[in-house]
C-alpha cells in the first residue's frame, strides 16, 4: 500500500499500462494528475488546444499500435476533444482520455459548478467506445486497467476516464495491482466457419483481399495468404500498406476497381468494405447483405460488423490468427491462377496512367514519394491532395505509415495528428500535407512543434479556399462561391514567428530539394506550396467511379 493522491494513483496505474507519453493541458480539476506526471517524469507534450491533445494521442496510437493518452479538464475541455474522439472511433485508434469531474458533493445537483455537465460520461459514451468513472479511490488501478483494456481489445477505440476534483486531490492509501496479462485473441473462432471459408477459397479463381485497420498488425499473415492465392490486396484508407503497393500483389483502390467486375470472391480483413459496396456500387441495394457480385468472406474481431453487413461466411477472430490458420490449411488445397500476376500488373499500369490527369496533385505526390523514405509517414488532410492519396496517388509501402482520419472526414485533423505521429516515431520522417483551410484549424500547434522540437515537415497547399467546397459550388451552384474563398496569412512569416523554419515553393520541381532538406534537418519545418484557386483537377471520379476506367 502507498499513500498518495488520487491523481498520482491514476498516473502510476497509467504507467503500469505501458504509457510513457501524455499529451495534455493542465487545469484546476486535474492539477493532481499533472503533479503525478511531474513526479513520475513522464514525457509531457503540452499543445495549445485540447482538441490537438486528443488528435496527437490518436496519431501516436495509429502510427505505433500502442495506446495514446491525453489529459484535459472536464466540461468544455473534454468537449473540445470530441471531434478527435469521434475520429479515433471511426479509424479504430486506441486512445484513453484522462479528465476530471466536479466535486463529488455537487454531482447530480445541477448547481452550475465550474465545468459542470449534466452527464459527462453519458455524453461521451454516445460517441466513443466507453467512459469510465472512478468514485471509490480504492478501485483506481482496477478501473484504469479496465479503461486501457477496453481501448485496445476487440475493435480498438477511444475511451475516457474521470475522477472527481476532491477525490483526485485527496491523499489515500492505494493498492495498485498491475494490469492483467493481455488475453490472446485466438478465438472463439468457429471451426465450422473456418472450414466453410477454406472450401469457398479453394473454389475461387479470381479472389481479391481488401484490408482495413483490423489488418494492420497482420501484414505477414495477409501477405502469406495473398501469395498462396495469387490474390491482389487492396485498401481504401486505414489498411493501406499491409501489403506494399509495389509488391506484385499490392495495389491501389483504382487498380483494384479494374479487377472487381471479374472477382468471384472478396475476402475482407478488418475492413468495413466501404470502397466496393459504398463507392463502387450502391450500398442501399445490398441492404444488409450483398445480393450480387462476388462471394464475400469477412474476417473481423468485431461481432457487430457481421450484423451491419452480413457476409456469405463470417469468421470472428483476430486477423493474424485467422489468416495463419487459412494459410496452414489451404496449402494442399489451392491452385493459384498463374495468369493473375500479369492481370494485376496491367490493372496497376492502367490505374497509374489514368491518375496522371489529376494534376498538379499527382506531380507533387510523386515528388513526395521520391523523397520520403520507404518507412516514412504520410499524414493527409481533407483536401484535394488528400483525396488523391485515397485512391493511390501516393503508393504506401508499410502498414501504419499512411495515417488517415477515416470515415468521419474531420477537417483539420491532419497537422495535429501528424505531430503525435512524429512523437511516437522520433527517428522516422513524418510529412503532413494540408490545405490552407484545414491547416488553420490547428495552426497554433506550430508553437507546440517548436517548443518540443517535434521534427514534423508540414506542407501547406495554399489555394486560398476550401478547394473541394469551391469546386462543388462551381459545378453545382453556378459558381456562387459562398464561404469557400479564404484570405490566408503569409505562412512562411507565420511559421518563422513561431520559431519554425519556413519555405515557399511554386512547383513540384522546387519542392523536391526543399523537402529533402527539411527531412534531413529533422526540425519543425513548414513548406508553403502556392497554388491558384480552382487549379487542381478533381480526383472524385476515382473515389466514386461509375465503372471501369
Amino acid at each position: 500500500m502507498e499513500r498518495m493522491t488520487g491523481g498520482e494513483a491514476i498516473i502510476k496505474s497509467v504507467i503500469a499500462n505501458g504509457v510513457d507519453t501524455i499529451f495534455g493541458i493542465p487545469g484546476a480539476q486535474i492539477y493532481p494528475l499533472f503533479d503525478g506526471i511531474y513526479k513520475q517524469k513522464l514525457n509531457l507534450i503540452v499543445p495549445r488546444h485540447e482538441q490537438a491533445a486528443a488528435y496527437m494521442a490518436m496519431g501516436y496510437a495509429k502510427s505505433s499500435g500502442k495506446t495514446g493518452t491525453f489529459a484535459v479538464v472536464p466540461g468544455p475541455g473534454i468537449l473540445n476533444t470530441t471531434a478527435a474522439l469521434c475520429t479515433a472511433m471511426g479509424n479504430c485508434s486506441p486512445v484513453v482520455g484522462l479528465t476530471g469531474q466536479i466535486p463529488s458533493s455537487f454531482l447530480g445537483k445541477g448547481r452550475g459548478h465550474l465545468h459542470e455537465l449534466k452527464d459527462q460520461a453519458g455524453t461521451l459514451k454516445s460517441i466513443i467506445k466507453d467512459a469510465f468513472s472512478i468514485a471509490d479511490p480504492r478501485q483506481t488501478a482496477t478501473i484504469v486497467n479496465q479503461a486501457y483494456a477496453s481501448a485496445a481489445e476487440g475493435r480498438p477505440g477511444p475511451v475516457t476516464l474521470e475522477m472527481c476534483w476532491d477525490t483526485m486531490a485527496a491523499q489515500s492509501q492505494f493498492d495498485l495491482p498491475a494490469p492483467p496479462a493481455t488475453a490472446a485473441h485466438a478465438a472463439d473462432m468457429d471451426p465450422d466457419h473456418l472450414k466453410s471459408a477454406i472450401r469457398l477459397i479453394a473454389q475461387a479463381r479470381k479472389p481479391m483481399i481488401m484490408c482495413g485497420a483490423g489488418a494492420l498488425h497482420a501484414a505477414e499473415e495477409v501477405k502469406a495468404l495473398a501469395e498462396l492465392l495469387n490474390a491482389p490486396v487492396t485498401a481504401f484508407r486505414s489498411g493501406r500498406g499491409v501489403v506494399a503497393e509495389d509488391h506484385p500483389l499490392g495495389l491501389s483502390a483504382v487498380a483494384a476497381r479494374q479487377l472487381w467486375d471479374n472477382c468471384d470472391l472478396l475476402i475482407g480483413i478488418g475492413s468495413r468494405l466501404e470502397m466496393p459496396y459504398m463507392r463502387w456500387g450502391n450500398y442501399m441495394q445490398y441492404e444488409s447483405k450483398p445480393s450480387s457480385g462476388p462471394k464475400l468472406i469477412r474476417i473481423d474481431i468485431d461481432p457487430a460488423q457481421m450484423e451491419t453487413f452480413a457476409p456469405d461466411i463470417g469468421i470472428l477472430g483476430d486477423s493474424a490468427h485467422v489468416c495463419r490458420q487459412l494459410v496452414d490449411q489451404l496449402q494442399s488445397q489451392v491452385s493459384p491462377n498463374p495468369d493473375r500476376l500479369d492481370e494485376i500488373a496491367r490493372a496497376k499500369a492502367v490505374a497509374w496512367h489514368a491518375l496522371q490527369k489529376v494534376q498538379p496533385q499527382m506531380a507533387y505526390l510523386d515528388v513526395i514519394r521520391q523523397v520520403l523514405p520507404r518507412d516514412g509517414f504520410y499524414v493527409p488532410e481533407l483536401s484535394q491532395m488528400g483525396f488523391t492519396t485515397w485512391v493511390g496517388g501516393l503508393p504506401v509501402y508499410q502498414p501504419r505509415t499512411y495515417v488517415e482520419g477515416g470515415y468521419q472526414g474531420t477537417l483539420g485533423f491532419g497537422f495535429p495528428t501528424a505531430l503525435g505521429v512524429k512523437v511516437a516515431n522520433p527517428d522516422k520522417a513524418v510529412v503532413s500535407v494540408s490545405g490552407d483551410g484545414g491547416f488553420m484549424f490547428g495552426v497554433q500547434e506550430l508553437m507546440t512543434a517548436a517548443e518540443f522540437n517535434i521534427g514534423l515537415v508540414s506542407i501547406v497547399v495554399n489555394n486560398r479556399s476550401y478547394g473541394n467546397v469551391r469546386r462543388d459550388q462551381e459545378l453545382g451552384y453556378g459558381s456562387r462561391f459562398s464561404g469557400s474563398e479564404l484570405a490566408t496569412p503569409d505562412f512562411v512569416k507565420l511559421a518563422e514567428s513561431f520559431g519554425v523554419q519556413g519555405y515557399r515553393v511554386c512547383t513540384p520541381a522546387q519542392l523536391k530539394p526543399v523537402l529533402a532538406k527539411c527531412i534531413e534537418l529533422d526540425k519543425p519545418c513548414l513548406i508553403e506550396v502556392q497554388s491558384e484557386r480552382g487549379q487542381e483537377s478533381s480526383p472524385w471520379e476515382f473515389i466514386h467511379p461509375q465503372g471501369c476506367l
